[in-house]
């Protein structure tokens, strides 16, 4: 009980300066997300592959210039038969200008990713599956554009974020199986913001 109230001291100590601002203090994106894995990592599972998916962020804007933002998106590829999910969890600062309805930003993000790959095999004289993750870091640069609509609602025409990645080596039916990483990513997003 005592840490939850030291929460909610924290959030209203942080949320002071929001209540004399004259732009959005909160900032809800969701949309389609399109991330390129580059390759160069040391197995080739991901050599060159696009995945489809999702984004969704959060951002608090402090002043008129800068936010916090919490970010998560999913991504999904086939790659030999395998079926390959990646989720990230990030957070970081934000920079922004507001001309007119144009919007453009900035952020750096460092959190986490995980990776799964699962496949089915029916060759067998019984059908069995097998499935492995890895988990590790994550760092994104980027930034884009937000167009209002009105004042409650804006339009993410793009946002390109350069991806890196690093994950930690994992087991797999007893055996070691070593981690990777790869700096060689791209992230395009476009969606919609609600603003508060």
């Amino acid at each position: 009980m005592g840490k939850f109230l030291l929460a909610i001291v924290f959030l209203a100590l942080v949320a002071i300066p929001l209540l004399a601002q004259d732009h959005p203090r909160l900032e809800v994106f969701g949309g389609y997300q399109y991330l390129h894995l580059g390759g160069g990592n040391s197995n080739g599972l991901t050599n060159g592959e696009g995945f489809n998916g999702w984004n969704a962020s959060v951002t608090g804007n402090i002043t008129n210039h800068f936010g916090i933002e919490g970010n998560f998106g999913g991504a999904y590829d086939t790659v030999n038969s395998v079926d390959f999910k990646a989720y990230t969890y990030t957070g970081g600062p934000v920079l922004f200008t507001e001309s007119g309805r144009f919007k453009p930003f900035a952020h750096v993000l460092f959190g986490g990713v995980h990776l799964t790959g699962s496949a089915s095999f029916t060759s067998a004289p019984q059908a069995t599956s097998a499935s492995i993750s890895w988990n590790g870091y994550t760092m994104m640069a980027g930034g884009g554009l937000d167009v209002k609509v009105n004042r409650a609602i804006a339009v993410r025409l793009a946002q390109f974020d350069w991806v890196y990645y690093n994950l930690s080596d994992t087991t797999f039916s007893g055996s070691s199986v070593p981690g990777f990483s790869a700096s060689n990513n791209v992230r395009i997003a476009s969606g919609i913001v609600v603003r508060f």
